[in-house]
C-alpha cells in the first residue's frame, strides 16, 4: 500500500533534510537502541530486509527505511502495509523479518507463529488515535460510542442515509441527530488492525449487550479498502463520507476532511497526542513491530535497523509522520526488552 499523498512528501522531504545531516557529521551522536541518535554502521552492511503489515505503522517504518538505508547502502529495506492481519499472516509463516501492527497479536496469530517455528520481540514504537473522518460540510462535530455503533454496527446494515442511524442511536444511548445526508462509508476490512481495535474500542461493548454475534460486529455493506489514502479520499469528497483512519493520515489531511470528536460518557473528546496519552480519548491505541528471532539470528542488518529504529534519531520518525510518540517510560522499556532480547 503506498504512503498517502502528503505523508509521501513528508518522508521524502525529511529523508533529504537527514541526508543534509548526515552530511555534516554531528558531533554529539552516540550509537545503540539505548540512548540516543544510533549510528546504524557506517555503511559497510550488506543484506536485505522484508518487512510487512499495518498501513498505520507503514509511513514510520518507510522513513525509517529511508534514513537507514541513506547511511547503509548495501542493504535493501522493502516495507510494505497490506494490513496487521495480512501482514501477520505471513510473519508467522516466516516469510518476512519484521511486522508492523496496529494492534497486540492475537491468540490466533500466536498458535500460527508457534506452528510456524517463528519467535518473536514485541515492541511498542508509538501511540495512535483512531480517528472518525468526515466531511468538513456535516453538521455534526461529534458521535457518542452509541452513536458509532448506530452508524457502523451490524444493527445499520441497510441504512442509506445517516437520520436513518437517529432511532437505533437513541436505543442504543446514543445522540442521534443525524442529518439528513447520503451516508456513504468507506473504512478499513478484516485485514486491517484498525479494523480489529476500532470494533475493540467503539462497538463491541454495546454488540454485546444488544446480543449481536462477536463475530459479525460491523456492517456487511459498506465498501471496504486496504488504502488508507480512498478512505479519505471519500471523507474529502462526499458530504456524507464516513470512516475512519490512523491519526497520521487524518493530520496529514488537514482542514480538508473532518475529525469527530469521541464521546464515551464524559464529554466530547478529540484526538490528540495528550488526549490518547492520558486516556481520555476513547479510541487509542498503541503501535508495535514484531521482530523475529529467526532472522535476527542469521542476519545482521536486521539487528542494526532494530537498533536505528529504536534511537532517539529513529523514532522521530514517529511524530515526523504526525503519528503520536511512545511516552518516555514505555520507549526505555521497548530500549530494554530489545537490548535484553536482541543479545539471548
Amino acid at each position: 500500500m503506498r504512503v498517502g499523498r502528503k505523508l509521501a512528501g513528508i518522508v521524502g522531504g525529511l529523508l533529504v533534510l537527514s541526508m543534509i545531516a548526515a552530511a555534516c557529521g554531528s558531533s554529539n551522536d552516540n550509537s545503540g537502541s539505548s540512548g540516543t541518535s544510533g549510528t546504524t554502521g557506517g555503511g559497510d552492511l550488506t543484506g536485505s530486509l522484508n518487512i510487512s503489515g499495518s498501513s498505520t505503522v507503514e509511513p514510520i517504518t518507510s522513513l525509517v527505511a529511508e534514513n537507514f538505508q541513506s547511511a547503509n547502502t548495501g542493504v535493501d529495506v522493502a516495507v510494505d502495509g497490506p494490513g496487521t492481519t495480512d501482514g501477520f499472516a505471513l510473519f508467522c509463516k516466516g516469510e518476512t523479518d519484521i511486522n508492523d501492527a496496529s494492534r497486540q497479536i492475537s491468540d490466533d496469530e500466536i498458535a500460527a507463529c508457534k506452528s510456524g517455528g517463528v519467535n518473536y520481540i514485541e515492541l511498542a514504537i508509538g501511540k495512535d488515535a483512531i480517528t472518525v473522518v468526515g466531511n468538513p460540510a456535516n453538521p455534526l462535530d461529534c458521535l457518542s460510542l452509541g452513536d458509532l455503533y448506530a452508524l457502523f454496527g451490524p444493527e445499520s446494515q441497510g441504512f442509506k442515509n445517516w437520520s436513518d442511524a437517529n432511532a437505533l442511536a437513541q436505543t442504543v444511548g446514543g445522540n442521534a441527530g443525524f442529518p439528513d445526508l447520503p451516508l456513504t462509508i468507506v473504512a478499513p476490512g478484516t485485514e486491517s488492525g484498525t479494523y480489529g481495535s476500532f470494533i475493540d474500542l467503539a462497538t463491541k461493548s454495546i454488540a454485546d449487550t444488544q446480543g449481536q454475534d462477536p463475530d459479525n460486529v460491523l456492517r456487511p455493506d459498506y465498501q471496504i479498502s486496504a488504502d488508507d489514502n480512498v478512505i479519505i479520499d471519500n471523507a474529502e469528497g462526499t458530504e456524507g463520507g464516513l470512516g475512519f483512519v490512523g491519526f497520521s493520515y487524518a493530520q496529514n489531511a488537514g482542514a480538508n476532511i473532518k475529525e469527530f470528536k469521541v464521546d464515551n460518557g464524559g464529554g466530547c473528546v478529540a484526538p490528540s497526542a495528550a488526549t490518547v496519552n492520558d486516556g481520555t480519548y476513547p479510541l487509542g491505541r498503541t503501535l508495535y513491530i514484531y521482530v523475529s528471532k529467526e532472522k535476527l539470528a542469521g542476519n545482521a542488518a536486521l539487528k542494526a535497523f532494530v537498533d536505528y529504529y529504536l534511537s532517539d534519531a529513529g523514532i522521530k520518525s514517529v511524530t515526523d509522520v504526525q503519528a503520536i510518540a511512545l511516552p518516555s517510560a514505555d520507549l526505555a522499556t521497548s530500549r530494554s526488552t530489545w537490548s535484553t532480547e536482541s543479545a539471548a
